[in-house]
């Protein structure tokens, strides 16, 4: 299949509309939830939370009158979804179970730190889960601290995170952060349990998470990045490997857009997809507020170069080294960033704060991205469940915002 050519332009338009942001808000309820997951594969978790967790924020600005409680029941009364490791801690459809078998069985047979004294608490977890129910590691009496990945921890919480890890648990609830632990085997179908593993090979494995994790974006390229973390062992010779495979079979096509020197690469089935977008006429341009770990900025520095927008999450650097904030999220108006905030919230009193506020580069506020901007700006409120707006008068002065304020 002959490589494509695409227009900074096209690259840009096609990837929000794989995104489900071009426009914004067209899905609908928990079932619209189920099919961009499906469409995309994951979206990311991360457990911090100042205007929402990272999926409650990526999916506010591609469902309508989207709540959190949409994905707590999708994700622990309905199991359509599960917690599990994707693109790092992610989210992503049960019927994905049998394709991360791989990384349960390794999971399951490699050393882990604290192996022997695990192994001999699991006797003990696995009485308290089958006599008592679910479980958090609160809930056991195993307070001894023990060597583990990121930090010492207690054994409990060691023993429940490793048998999450091979499958034998699952997450049955979450108070706020804290995982709360089930059997499986009470909650997924037997035979999604005892599926086989899709992928006979290694080659085949690392062949579907390409193909994946391109989707997964909408356009990527083959340099060593953020797009393809999460993937064990994935190097170079790997993902060259896999990307040469499905060419070969005609599962993605290259593309070379304008200005970029690298080819990016797109899933074939999204071809007619591609030639809707180019035969599309202009649409009135929309505004939506992005999460930070939104599919769409995962390869960074692949989004500075079709959208000339940088954008780097700041939560885990110093004070001074700080560009912008701790907890920034980008606003998106038509095809194009035009700023970015550093929101916060008290929930008591209904507020959304604005904390910071910058216009991008060269952008001039009109009347109709004011006037969208401040639609997009009521829905985030009512996605909160917050009231008003309240940003400092200088902020508001200096960045002339004062019309957000308006009810």
């Amino acid at each position: 299949m002959e490589q494509m050519t695409l227009t900074k332009q096209e690259a840009r338009r096609f990837l929000l509309a794989h995104q489900h942001l071009w426009p914004p808000y067209a899905l609908e309820g928990k079932s619209g939830v189920v099919q961009y997951i499906r469409h995309v594969g994951c979206i990311q978790f991360d457990p911090l939370n100042i205007v929402g967790h990272n999926h409650d924020l990526a999916l506010q600005a591609r469902i309508t009158d989207f709540q959190p409680a949409m994905m707590q029941e999708l994700l622990y009364a309905d199991r359509q979804l599960l917690d599990g490791w994707d693109k790092n801690m992610s989210i992503y459809h049960v019927e994905d179970w049998p394709y991360f078998q791989r990384y349960r069985e390794q999971n399951r047979k490699q050393p882990r730190r604290s192996g022997e004294k695990i192994e001999a608490a699991l006797h003990h977890v696995r009485r308290a889960i089958e006599e008592r129910g679910p479980l958090s590691s609160l809930d056991l009496e195993m307070k001894q601290v023990v060597d583990w990945w990121w930090s010492p921890t207690t054994l409990a919480r060691a023993a429940l995170e490793s048998m999450y890890l091979w499958g034998e648990l699952v997450i049955h609830h979450k108070v706020h952060t804290r995982r709360v632990y089930d059997f499986a085997s009470r909650h997924l179908p037997q035979e999604l349990l005892s599926a086989a593993d899709p992928n006979e090979s290694d080659e085949q494995f690392y062949e579907w998470y390409a193909l994946r994790r391109i989707g997964s974006m909408g356009l990527l390229w083959n340099k060593s990045g953020d797009g393809w973390l999460g993937i064990a062992d994935f190097k170079s010779a790997k993902r060259q490997a896999a990307i040469n495979a499905l060419l070969k079979q005609e599962k993605i096509v290259e593309a070379q857009v304008e200005g970029i020197n690298a080819p990016l690469y797109l899933r074939s089935c999204d071809l007619p997809f591609l030639q809707t977008i180019r035969d599309t006429e202009e649409m009135l341009p929309r505004a939506s507020i992005l999460a930070p770990l939104d599919n769409l900025l995962w390869e960074r520095r692949l989004l500075e170069a079709i959208f000339d927008f940088t954008y780097r999450w700041e939560v885990y650097k110093p004070v001074h080294e700080r560009e912008y904030g701790y907890y920034v999220l980008p606003v998106l108006y038509g095809d194009r960033f035009v700023a970015r905030f550093e929101p916060g919230r008290d929930k008591e009193s209904g507020v959304l704060q604005i904390k910071q506020w910058w216009w991008e580069s060269g952008i001039k506020p009109n009347e109709p991205l004011k006037a969208e901007l401040h639609r997009c700006f009521q829905r985030f409120l009512r996605y909160l469940n917050c009231e008003k707006i309240v940003i400092d008068r200088k902020i508001a002065t200096l960045n002339a915002i004062e019309w957000l304020l308006s009810q």
